[in-house]
């Protein structure tokens, strides 16, 4: 398999675990933008908006947007920037902790149960790609 046919195949394969992922958690009364905004504060504490919209790759009136929302569900709060009074960063709420460490929960128990459906040598496959995996989706790819 080429790089392009290695690339669609992946693409189409990461979707479906996604899709399956979102369906699982479908219950949920935050989307998805507002999930990953809550992950971000959840692992970086307080932040500007401005910030929360940079970390996550969207635009500030989309952030204020998903901020806005969170808000009105309780699941964050805007406090006084302690840098400068003047400007609000966000926070997590408890209940916004809550309803992330449950969402996670249910993610994860939807692929505790794909993995327990692999056949042993395809866990071990799985298992043995993490590592190219996590550069994938974290580390800075080097150019060809």
């Amino acid at each position: 398999m080429n790089d392009a046919e290695l690339a669609a195949a992946f693409h189409v394969a990461l979707g479906r675990i996604v899709r399956g992922l979102r369906q699982a958690n479908a219950g949920s009364r935050v989307g998805p933008g507002g999930l990953s905004a809550l992950v971000t504060l959840s692992s970086h504490g307080p932040l500007r908006v401005g910030v929360l919209a940079e970390v996550e790759g969207v635009a500030a009136p989309s952030m204020t947007r998903i901020v806005n929302a969170l808000e009105a569900e309780g699941l964050v709060q805007r406090d006084a920037d302690p840098v400068d009074g003047r400007a609000q960063v966000v926070a997590m709420t408890a209940e916004g902790a809550v309803l992330l460490t449950s969402g996670r929960e249910v993610k994860l128990a939807d692929l505790r149960r794909r993995l327990a459906a692999l056949p042993p040598a395809e866990r071990e496959r799985l298992e043995a790609a993490l590592p190219a995996l996590e550069l994938m989706g974290g580390a800075p790819v080097p150019a060809p």
